[in-house]
């Protein structure tokens, strides 16, 4: 595995911990950071996938036009298109 890809899952995995953290919040849990964390993880795991196969993504947070990059590496993950969007 590429080292920048790497890095990009380390992110990834370090959203998801936070946000999982924050689910389990009883007293007035921050919804707003759950799904701000949630959004940030899987934007980070769709650059690492796009990183290990060399495909350039720029400076882009949107979830759908990722996923888009990704359809012809990746053709089994249009599942998730409704859930990204």
């Amino acid at each position: 595995m590429k080292p920048m890809t790497t890095e990009w899952i380390s992110k990834a995995e370090g959203d998801f911990a936070i946000m999982e953290r924050e689910c389990l919040v009883t007293d007035n849990p921050n919804y707003d950071g759950i799904c701000f964390h949630a959004q940030q993880c899987a934007e980070k795991y769709l650059k690492a996938r796009l990183c290990e196969a060399d495909i350039s993504f720029g400076k882009i947070h949107d979830l759908v036009v990722l996923l888009d990059k990704i359809h012809e590496i990746e053709p089994m993950w249009e599942v998730y298109r409704e859930d990204l969007a």
